[in-house]
């Protein structure tokens, strides 16, 4: 758990903070969202009654010391100073739920969640920093919501990718909801003018899409290898399995494909591959349907997610 923040939304003539509250699960790898309408003991545990009542109970909850959930927000500091930990950990101690907190400035302790919350809410907040106060409460509730779909929308597995019938890759949603579909496509294009339209509706959909950029550059560049560039970086190999990065992707739509041939070049380097990709559509009677095709692409438009000889 972690919280971040503030943002300003507009009620009216009156400009209010609000913050996020962001759980990650440790075993399904979702993360979950709420808003809070203020840093008070009363609206935390509002929250986490709402997290409980949509995700159910929870056996133990982890979280940084309050004093350093957003690293150098001296804002976000005070704030958490009037939240009561002892009335949380009481809380949550009814509901058989254990509230362990990390020893202050040891966020490293928290590796294992650490990487991915910050990049969730680091993207979040550059994101809504475009909207300048022009949203109000129902709106950043539901910009919330389409970011937590956006994260919990990311494939986990790779099984039977290259097979037409095997079903799509397993993602977070699906052991959340238990169903196979992806959530409804952003009903049509929108612009930056669309932050200072009246249809409120369209100003979360911008937000999102600006959300879906932002965060699939950074979540691809944190699961790729890096290495200097002195160092000789492993060559991509038939049967590896790379995730395609490309600019027009639909929001929540991965492609992941298998490489089946590679091209080196003189210095022995592979600077291109060709890659099995299926285009999952939906059947007469609304089947997915995979139909593989191979194509060409560069190492550098491709994402090794897993090596061969590992899956």
């Amino acid at each position: 758990m972690d919280c971040f923040g503030p943002f300003y939304t507009k009620q009216g003539r009156k400009t209010h903070k609000r913050y996020g509250l962001l759980f990650t699960c440790l075993c399904s790898r979702a993360v979950h969202v709420e808003m809070l309408e203020d840093m008070t003991t009363d609206a935390f545990i509002n929250a986490l009654r709402c997290f409980l009542a949509i995700r159910g109970a929870v056996r133990h909850i982890r979280s940084d010391q309050g004093t350093n959930f957003m690293g150098a927000r001296n804002e976000l500091k005070k704030a958490l100073r009037e939240v009561s930990k002892e009335r949380v950990a009481a809380y949550l101690a009814e509901k058989q739920c254990d509230f362990c907190l990390n020893a202050p400035s040891s966020s490293h302790a928290g590796g294992v969640w650490e990487r991915q919350i910050r990049t969730v809410k680091g993207v979040m907040s550059s994101v809504l920093a475009l909207s300048s106060g022009r949203l109000n409460d129902a709106s950043l509730r539901t910009f919330f919501y389409e970011a937590m779909s956006i994260v919990n929308n990311r494939p986990l597995t790779v099984d039977g990718l290259s097979d037409p019938t095997s079903p799509e890759p397993l993602t977070p949603n699906h052991l959340l909801t238990m169903k196979s579909s992806v959530p409804l496509p952003p009903p049509g294009a929108f612009v930056k003018e669309d932050l200072y339209a009246k249809k409120r509706w369209r100003q979360v959909q911008y937000l999102s899409e600006q959300f879906w950029s932002r965060w699939r550059k950074e979540y691809l560049a944190n699961i790729s290898l890096r290495q200097r560039w002195h160092a000789l970086r492993r060559n991509v190999q038939v049967g590896d399995i790379v995730i395609v990065k490309e600019e027009e992707t639909p929001r929540n739509e991965w492609r992941l494909a298998r490489v089946v041939e590679v091209c080196k070049a003189d210095d022995g380097l592979v600077r291109k591959a060709k890659i099995q990709i299926g285009d999952r559509k939906l059947g007469k009677r609304g089947e997915r349907l995979t139909k593989p095709s191979v194509i060409e692409r560069p190492i550098q438009k491709l994402v090794v997610l897993v090596a061969k000889g590992e899956n």
